[in-house]
């Protein structure tokens, strides 16, 4: 049983399969047929909405378009029926200057259906049809989510739909939009009998004109020979015009065909010239701009440079103001023997003054001040005697050019003649604050000799 029913499942795919591939083919074969009857009509009048074969055109490629479209789902789980032009609305986006939005816009076509059928009349009045089937096509994955398997868009025939509706932009079409025939809700139905022919094997040609022949055989009593010779000539006459129609409307659509197919080639090969033009134009503006770079990175090159030896320059200045500086200093200032032997001279003169009354002590000169404070030092440094007296001479000597007041230094000075002296020089300067506290104007100062400030 299981078996019956495999076989019985595997012919229904079989049969639905088959189905679906004689439904595509029926009417890719009648799109094919439409086209060329829309030619040949072309040659001869202005294809508009009353004319059958644009009447039958556009049902044809509805059914096409329309061929196992998918349902829209609803919330509630229901599936409504969906129009054409819902998958052409968004597969067709992205063609350059398209006429999807203008059409979204029109006031007097509202329904899904009545914007589809608008489409086909914009497409094919800009000879624009093809392009916006093959964009469509090509967006294979929207394709898939509006369609079923086994539709026309997405078997083998949808290229062969393309290349077909090429030919008919060799017709100027002409279509009022604003009529009501846009939004009938009523099916479209394929007129399929113009496209219907009989074609006659041999076989049965040969059979035929023996039947002819005995038909004539029986009918010779009755009719003359001049009769049978008319009605030849007739009929020879009449096929021969036939054959001379046909001939001549496809001599027309040939001739249609090569002016719209050398029209085509005029406008790729002015196309190609064009694009030739801007791609030397850019292969120019690029080697402009590159020689501009190379002229720029051989400018910022030289200014490189050019700091690089100003920084040099600058680096040579500042050591060699460093030097001088460095020089001025060290000349500036006395060697560090001096600078200790008036520290002891120093030292010793504010030892006095704390041991013994300074106002019952006078000097009547300089001389009389540096002897004494020469034996000071000798009595505290006698081996220092000989190398310093002149030195501390030189220093009394100085005070007394500066009226004999005492000079405070700044705190800078004091700390870079730490830097050059020993560490005497360093108890000298403590003791020299010391005696700043001891020369302050609340201390006696009677001596006709200094005047503390």
């Amino acid at each position: 049983m299981a078996s019956l029913n495999l076989g019985f499942n595997g012919a229904r795919k079989k049969t639905a399969a088959r189905i679906r591939a004689v439904e595509r083919r029926n009417l890719i074969t009648v799109c094919r047929f439409s086209v060329k009857t829309l030619i040949d009509r072309s040659c001869f009048e202005t294809i508009d909405d009353t004319s059958a074969e644009f009447i039958n055109f556009v049902s044809i490629l509805e059914h096409i378009l329309s061929h196992r479209l998918k349902g829209q789902v609803s919330w509630f789980g229901y599936e409504s029926p969906r129009s054409f032009w819902d998958y052409i609305r968004i597969a067709c986006t992205k063609v350059p200057h398209s006429c999807i939005h203008s059409i979204e816009n029109m006031e007097n076509v509202r329904s899904s259906k009545a914007k589809g059928r608008a489409w086909i009349r914009v497409a094919l009045m800009e000879k624009r049809l093809s392009e916006y089937i093959s964009a469509a096509l090509r967006d294979f994955k929207t394709t898939r989510r509006f369609f079923e398997e086994g539709a026309v868009v997405l078997g083998e025939e949808a290229g062969l739909l393309a290349d077909t509706l090429i030919g008919l932009n060799a017709i100027d079409f002409s279509f009022c939009l604003k009529g009501e025939g846009l939004d009938e809700s009523c099916p479209v139905v394929i007129d399929y009998t113009p496209y219907l022919k009989f074609t006659q094997t041999s076989d049965s040609i040969s059979s035929d004109e023996e039947e002819m022949r005995t038909l004539g055989s029986s009918g010779s009593e009755a009719g003359t020979p001049e009769s049978h010779m008319a009605a030849s000539l007739l009929a020879d006459q009449s096929t021969w015009y036939s054959k001379s129609k046909r001939l001549e409307q496809k001599y027309r659509v040939v001739m249609e065909q090569k002016g719209y197919l050398e029209e085509l080639v005029c406008l790729r090969e002015a196309q190609l010239s064009e694009s030739v033009s801007q791609n030397k134009s850019l292969l120019q503006r690029l080697k402009d701009t590159e020689n501009s770079h190379k002229e720029e990175k051989k400018q910022l090159e030289i200014i490189i440079l050019e700091l690089q030896d100003q920084l040099t320059v600058m680096k040579n200045y500042d050591l060699r103001s460093r030097q001088e500086l460095t020089s001025h200093l060290t000349n500036q200032w006395p060697s560090p023997g001096a600078l200790d032997t008036n520290a002891v001279a120093l030292d010793t003169l504010l030892y006095r003054k704390r041991t013994a009354p300074w106002e019952e002590k006078s000097f009547q000169s300089l001389e009389q001040l540096s002897a004494d404070m020469s034996l000071s030092q000798t009595s505290l440094e006698p081996a220092q005697l000989n190398t310093h007296s002149l030195e501390s001479k030189a220093g009394l000597t100085h005070w007394h050019r500066e009226g004999l007041r005492w000079k405070e230094d700044t705190p800078s000075l004091r700390g870079l003649c730490g830097s050059l002296t020993s560490v005497a020089s360093y108890k000298s300067l403590a003791s020299l604050k010391s005696s700043e506290y001891l020369a302050s104007p609340t201390t006696d100062m009677t001596s006709p000799g200094l005047t503390p400030s």
